[in-house]
């Protein structure tokens, strides 16, 4: 009987364990013939009899292996349904080791009955808090969690627990360089995501701790960040980012200076003067959760999930801006493949994904070119010079939320080691730029982006024109401008209405049919159109009192595109197939030629919004690169695979293993892959869009392709 098949149906895993220790315990497995049929067994080695072999069962088993064999624990110093008593009440967890000396009192309490990590972990408190155990341990079989019960208020993260010959301020004390750190990653080992850390530590002390959760979870992750960068390029430095057996006063101090040193290496994310604000003990909490996870990583998935979740639940979706996912940019990027020489814009930033995922592609095609590997990209090795200098400049961002901005800042300040062109502006309202760029404070920040940005308009006097050659974004969905001042910049922000006139005015130049939305803002009044019934229409522009920022946003892309560049740009499905957009899709065509539309799932941006996208592509009319041609083929796709399931968690591949056991399918990294047929992962999964896509753009001799020819 295979393990496999006991849990099957159940939420319960084996990724934790070894092949070794799954064939040792199916070993064990017991059949035996019962009025119900056959029902399997397993042999307990501390309760010296047989055992039913439920789901739980099967876990709990298999980390009696993990204590004994791995860890040194004797038997004899075990207890399963242990008995542990509050008030009246009594309940049993699942597995006690007691002291060494102490014989009689608990030192371990391990729980592997509740699935969730929120119940288990609350389990696992009030057993340590009833038995006075000071460590605790969690797990599903899929997840692992290590806790250290300083008092009965705070529960601090293990990197793990000792062994049988160690004590616990061996495993506090320990010194870890940035080695350590990479063999021991919790979100690895422990199947974890930032977000589910930052979560714990909201219920943890979070909550009640008086502070801007995001202001505070930001300066922890940007410490360490810049601490794991320092230790990334002095290998033999010990990481500062932890508590080796500090004081709280002790490890306050120690973080503070730590952050200094990141503020002063990368400026404009945090005044000079901010400080930690948390208390002693509270921030003694957060860094046991955060000193064990690698924040630098093969893609900015780690760090990323979580800067969505504080920034959505702080400021986001208030305006309709969901971050996007990056399995989405990803996709944008292979299609529009930015080169180095190109200069790259994105008008929504969010946390830069786009930017960075651009970053990212034009970096391993650098290191391609000079015969290196591309290793990680989001990444502690530093770079060639022709990989910074594209970040310093040839990349953009700017966006009107300045938590974003600042997120945004500090992912390309370490990309460009130091320097970036990310800005907090509002992209819509262009006419106010020159006041914002004199205010002092926003000028000590921005003034070097603004001073290549402003070599790139092509009017040195306005902020309207520029000339990129890529433009990539998600802008807000939802809510309306509604400043005249604004609208009255924009085309689309005026409806075309036709008047009917008696007869065609003397001289007036007559036209059959309807006129197109681009036609109809360019009349002059000496263009009068006659209908299929014989009679005659002048044009009429009005101006709307607002409009949905999104089509606003298209408009304002297009004008930061130089003739040939090239844009994709997330939208509601419903600016594809509306009557009442057809406006939009007329403006469009005429300054563009549209090279894809692909359309998402439903999912994608759940939990926030189960709003219907497509994405769109296009690249603007050029003689050269792009010649206007009135009759073209577009590429159409539609996402089938969901990637999220419908309360907006990420489905992930699975693979088939030698075993025949069904296990996750990992990436290069060792990362989950989500479930998508967007593109493939390095060989790992299926052809996809991307992929079909560039086919096609070959195939239409697109002029973005580097062995395609330019198109004719």
């Amino acid at each position: 009987m295979k393990l496999t098949d006991i849990i099957k149906g159940s939420e319960y895993d084996l990724s934790l364990f070894t092949e070794a220790q799954i064939s040792e315990l199916e070993s064990r497995i017991v059949e035996r013939q019962t009025k119900k049929g056959v029902e399997y067994y397993i042999t307990c080695t501390v309760r010296k009899k047989d055992i039913k072999a439920t789901p739980e069962e099967v876990v709990r088993q298999l980390y009696l292996l993990v204590l004994t064999s791995d860890l040194g624990y004797p038997v004899s110093r075990m207890e399963l349904e242990y008995e542990v008593t509050f008030g009246r009440e009594k309940k049993r967890a699942d597995i006690v080791i007691f002291d060494k000396q102490q014989t009689t009192s608990p030192y371990i309490i391990v729980e592997v009955k509740k699935l969730k990590l929120k119940d288990g972990k609350e389990q696992l408190k009030s057993y340590c808090n009833a038995t006075g155990a000071p460590i605790g341990v969690w797990s599903n079989g899929r997840q692992i969690s290590y806790y250290h019960r300083k008092d009965p208020n705070y529960f601090e993260d293990l990197s793990g627990i000792p062994r049988a010959d160690q004590k616990l301020s061996d495993i506090l004390s320990e010194r870890w360089k940035i080695a350590d750190l990479i063999k021991k990653d919790k979100l690895v080992n422990e199947r974890k995501s930032l977000k589910d850390l930052i979560l714990e530590m909201e219920d943890e002390v979070l909550a009640g701790a008086g502070v801007d959760v995001f202001e505070e979870v930001f300066k922890l992750i940007f410490t360490k960040l810049f601490d794991e960068m320092e230790s990334g390029r002095k290998p033999d430095r010990n990481l500062e980012f932890r508590n080796y057996g500090d004081t709280e006063t002790e490890l306050k101090d120690k973080l503070q200076a730590l952050f200094d040193k990141a503020k002063e290496k990368w400026q404009g994310v945090f005044t000079d003067d901010a400080k930690l604000l948390l208390t002693p003990s509270h921030l003694s909490v957060c860094v046991a959760s955060l000193q064990d996870v690698k924040l630098f990583n093969s893609n900015l998935d780690v760090v990323d999930e979580a800067f969505e979740y504080l920034i959505n639940k702080s400021s986001k979706g208030e305006k309709g801006q969901y971050f996007t996912p990056r399995y989405v940019i990803d996709m944008c990027v292979k299609m529009l493949n930015p080169k180095a020489n190109e200069k790259m814009m994105d008008t929504a930033a969010g946390s830069c994904g786009f930017p960075v995922h651009t970053i990212f592609h034009v970096w391993e095609n650098i290191l391609k070119s000079k015969g290196l590997s591309r290793s990680h990209l989001f990444t502690l090795e530093e770079k060639p010079a022709e990989c910074t200098d594209y970040v310093q400049d040839n990349v953009f961002a700017i966006d009107f939320d300045e938590k974003a901005v600042r997120v945004a800042r500090t992912l390309n300040l370490i990309a460009g080691d130091g320097q970036t062109n990310v800005m907090h502006l509002n992209t819509l309202d262009y006419e106010r730029w020159d006041e914002t760029v004199k205010d002092e404070i926003w000028s000590d920040t921005y003034s070097e982006g603004w001073k290549k940005l402003k070599k790139l308009r092509t009017d040195k006097n306005s902020n309207r024109d520029f000339n990129f050659d890529i433009i990539m974004a998600n802008p807000p969905f939802a809510g309306d401008v509604k400043e005249s001042r604004i609208l009255a910049k924009y085309d689309l922000s005026r409806s075309v209405s036709l008047e009917k006139l008696k007869n065609a005015p003397q001289g007036a130049n007559v036209v059959a049919g309807e006129p197109t939305f681009p036609e109809a803002l360019n009349n002059n009044g000496e263009t009068v159109y006659q209908m299929s019934d014989g009679t005659f229409r002048k044009t009429k522009l009005k101006q709307a009192s607002n409009m949905s920022r999104d089509i606003l946003f298209v408009e304002r892309n297009l004008d930061f595109l130089k003739p040939g560049g090239r844009m994709a740009i997330v939208l509601p499905q419903g600016r594809f197939n509306n009557s009442s957009d057809k406006s939009l899709r007329e403006y469009i065509a005429d300054r563009c030629r549209i090279l894809a539309v692909v359309g998402l799932h439903g999912n994608v941006f759940k939990p926030h919004t189960g709003t219907k996208t497509s994405v769109l592509f296009v690249q603007k009319w050029d003689e050269e690169l792009c010649p206007k041609v009135d009759d073209y083929n577009i590429f159409f796709a539609t996402m089938q695979e969901p990637s999220k399931d419908n309360s907006g968690d990420k489905i992930y591949r699975n693979t088939i293993d030698e075993d025949g056991n069904n296990v996750p399918l990992l990436d290069s990294h060792g990362h989950l892959i989500v479930k998508h047929d967007l593109f493939n992962h390095d060989g790992k999964t299926p052809n996809g869009i991307a992929e079909a896509f560039v086919e096609f753009a070959k195939k239409e001799r697109f002029s973005f392709f580097v062995d395609a020819p330019l198109t004719r």
